[in-house]
């Protein structure tokens, strides 16, 4: 895999850099809710410091607005890094997506961005897959350099793609096959076994679109209606009572797909087993995230709900790699090149 140059090879003594990091994190009430992806921008930050960076503006987009929207400022953000990392040379700018030239990749804006700067570091993985201004169009202004977190993720990812130790267990679940179906061929046709659940489960039993065969649950946590309350039962998964619902993998199932990957010895997981934010239907998710803690192996854990899965559960620490991009994850291990790495000059190294 084509790797590009670090910033760890960028003369920034004396020099203003602008970063392009992932501080996409939730809000609640007017605060960071999660900080887990400012905390991920800390190590590229301090080093950038450490070796004599006079100014540091780091961009960012944050939320999907439509224009200027004040319940997407990124004030709250810019807090929290002070509060992280207090330093009064690092500034942050306003939230990219409030300009149209952002998702347009305006050369105009482009430049806005870069004025005063030096050089630029692209720290935002979760990012990489979108040809906009702040990842692809500052690249072609200033010098640039990949950040440690976007530089750790192309690593740790692109060892799934290369000669991994066996057994090979893919695990994904979500709502549709569609999402995924680039990586399932990619990365499923590398792998000895792969394992869905949630909706894609379903998908799949009807028609398989994928050229080997998956392992699919043979039981579900039914429920009367799409409810956190609804009323629930376990049953196979072709008698579900007329009009139920398949809201999680049964009991059945999770031991099986958890002896399987327990027996792993290099797994990736993406997605849900089931609706993970009604604990009702949690469980098949728990059982995925415990197994794969407990693999004694290499596994990677990527995608919104199968990330926050480990890290409710305080088993992070006991997977080799969290990723921090979704999207950007998928299509790499689809084999596409993402934009944002693309336009960073390949490592010479």
């Amino acid at each position: 895999m084509r790797l590009p140059r670090s910033v760890r090879d960028a003369g920034v003594d004396g020099k203003a850099v602008l970063v392009r990091a992932d501080l996409n994190v939730p809000l609640e009430d007017g605060r960071v809710a999660d900080d887990t992806r400012i905390r991920a921008a800390l190590p590229t930050l301090e080093l950038l410091l450490e070796r004599g960076a006079v100014q540091i503006r780091v961009c960012s987009h944050l939320g999907r607005p439509k224009g200027e929207d004040p319940a997407f400022r990124i004030e709250p953000v810019r807090e929290r890094l002070r509060e992280l990392l207090p330093d009064e040379r690092i500034d942050v700018l306003e939230n990219t997506r409030f300009d149209p030239g952002e998702t347009a990749n305006d050369p105009a804006f482009a430049r806005r961005l870069a004025e005063g700067c030096d050089l630029y570091v692209d720290d935002a993985f979760g990012s990489a897959h979108r040809a906009h201004a702040s990842t692809v169009g500052v690249a072609r202004v200033l010098p640039a350099y990949a950040g440690l977190l976007l530089l750790a993720e192309l690593e740790h990812l692109s060892r799934l793609l290369g000669d991994v130790e066996r057994p090979f267990v893919l695990v994904t679940g979500g709502a549709k096959v569609a999402d995924k179906l680039g990586v399932l061929k990619n990365l499923g046709g590398r792998a000895d076994e792969v394992i869905v659940g949630g909706k894609m489960a379903e998908e799949l039993r009807e028609e398989n679109l994928l050229p080997f065969p998956v392992v699919l649950p043979t039981d579900v946590v039914a429920a009367s209606a799409f409810a956190e309350d609804a009323e629930t039962q376990v049953a196979p998964f072709d008698t579900l009572p007329a009009g139920w619902l398949g809201l999680d993998i049964g009991p059945r199932s999770r031991e099986d797909f958890a002896e399987r990957i327990r027996a792993a010895k290099t797994v990736f997981w993406n997605g849900p087993m089931g609706v993970f934010e009604w604990e009702p239907f949690a469980g098949g998710t728990k059982t995925v995230a415990e197994a794969v803690a407990a693999v004694d192996g290499y596994t990677v854990v990527g995608g919104g709900d199968s990330v926050r899965a480990v890290n409710e559960l305080g088993l992070a620490d006991e997977v080799s790699w969290v990723s921090t991009g979704g999207g950007a994850s998928l299509e790499l291990l689809e084999g596409k090149e993402l934009p944002g790495v693309a336009a960073i000059p390949e490592n010479s190294g």
